[in-house]
């Protein structure tokens, strides 16, 4: 399938040239994504590059340049009327006044685009991490394009009040990112109140995960692994470089950290490791973005078809983060030790811990039984995750649940 995508990508460039992403620069494969209607009334293809997400319409040929002149002879016509000037001065005027009008709002957006970007840049020399620095930029961002006023703090508030779609815990983030805004930028803001309230997070069936990372490219279902086996954050898998991997002993050292989280160590699998193996070392970092958003669209567009396939409405909502959740819940489940889980997910609080773990049964009534009437044949059984039960005729019996 991917042979045929490259080669209707390259069949689609002009002049005869291969099509390239923009972003990356590949050569394909690329993803069919729809037609994108045109202002002359026709459409032109959309494309998905699966190396980073990048979503971009099929190159055109260039257009002829129409030109002709109106002062012919053939162009004149003998039966044209003079235009009234007054009606011609008042459409100059309308038109004069339509231009004044848009060039006070284009200049009241860069002013409110050039805020925005000082306050990133405030916020990067107190140290603040660019995943909050990015966060808190795109809701200032939201509110300017609703209608509010950076400026103003009363029409931030009715911006806030008037979002009937919001829920309260959004609310409260993007009241959050404003009192920051205001606070570096010396405005009095009075924060309105906003009660938040925990939700239990999505806690998706391993077999789900399982069928979601086998559905995924190459680089998204590598990334999907790594998540559900170490519960890291998606920020931190970004950043993760070929250097931290030891692949004799299949071991992930995570020392670049977000949110001020313990360096971990963590064991993978075989598979992982072949996973991983598999993906190309030309670049520094493992997966060779720089950002979080590629990735994110690339499991928006692949989650959905596999959905659709299987008819499981479930897997849109799983997230990158909802392994974390995953994890931290499989985690306590099977050891009962909520510090071990703390140490897992790198918190320096066990407050922040207790957020991900999520009490619930996941223990079944059936079991798969085995016996062993050797030292060696037990002790292979516990390995494996058997748990001994009884001796019954100079026979071990052991159990583990289904």
């Amino acid at each position: 399938m991917e042979d045929s995508l490259l080669a209707d990508a390259a069949s689609d460039g002009s002049a005869g040239e291969p099509m390239r992403c923009p972003q990356c620069g590949s050569l394909g494969p690329f993803y069919h994504d729809g037609m994108r209607p045109l202002a002359d009334g026709s459409c032109t293809q959309r494309w998905l590059c699966r190396g980073c997400g990048l979503r971009f319409s099929q190159p055109r040929p260039p257009q002829k340049s129409l030109y002709c002149h109106i002062n012919t002879a053939n162009t004149i016509v003998s039966n044209r009327q003079v235009c009234d000037l007054l009606t011609e001065e008042s459409k100059n005027l309308i038109a004069t006044e339509s231009k004044t009008v848009a060039g006070e709002e284009s200049r009241t957006q860069q002013e409110a685009k050039g805020k925005i970007v000082e306050f990133a840049w405030k916020l990067k020399r107190e140290g603040i991490s660019e995943s909050t620095i990015s966060h808190y930029t795109r809701l200032l961002r939201q509110l300017h394009d609703k209608g509010a006023n950076l400026s103003a703090p009363d029409t931030v508030k009715d911006v806030i009040a008037s979002q009937e779609s919001w829920s309260n815990n959004s609310k409260s983030l993007v009241c959050a990112a404003y009192q920051k805004f205001a606070l570096l930028n010396g405005i009095s803001w009075t924060p309105p109140r906003y009660r938040i309230t925990r939700k239990i997070p999505f806690i998706p069936l391993e077999s789900e995960i399982d069928q979601l990372i086998a559905s995924c490219g190459k680089k998204t279902s590598t990334t999907l692994q790594l998540l559900k086996e170490t519960g890291m954050r998606i920020g931190e898998s970004v950043r993760l470089k070929w250097t931290d991997i030891d692949s004799e002993h299949n071991t992930i050292a995570l020392n670049d950290t977000e949110k001020n989280g313990k360096p971990r160590l963590f064991k993978i699998s075989t598979r992982l490791a072949g996973m991983l193996n598999n993906l190309p070392k030309n670049k520094e970092r493992v997966f060779g973005r720089s950002s979080i958003a590629p990735a994110e669209s690339c499991l928006c567009y692949q989650r959905k078809e596999t959905a659709a396939r299987l008819q499981n409405p479930r897997l849109l909502q799983i997230t990158f983060h909802t392994l974390r959740h995953w994890k931290a819940t499989m985690e306590y489940h099977k050891t009962k030790d909520i510090l071990r889980v703390k140490e897992l997910l790198g918190h320096r609080s066990l407050n922040n811990t207790l957020i991900y773990t999520q009490l619930i049964d996941c223990e079944s009534d059936d079991y798969h039984s085995a016996t062993a009437k050797t030292p060696e044949e037990a002790k292979q059984l516990v390995e494996t995750g058997f748990e001994y039960v009884c001796d019954v005729e100079d026979v071990k019996l052991f159990r583990k649940r289904k």
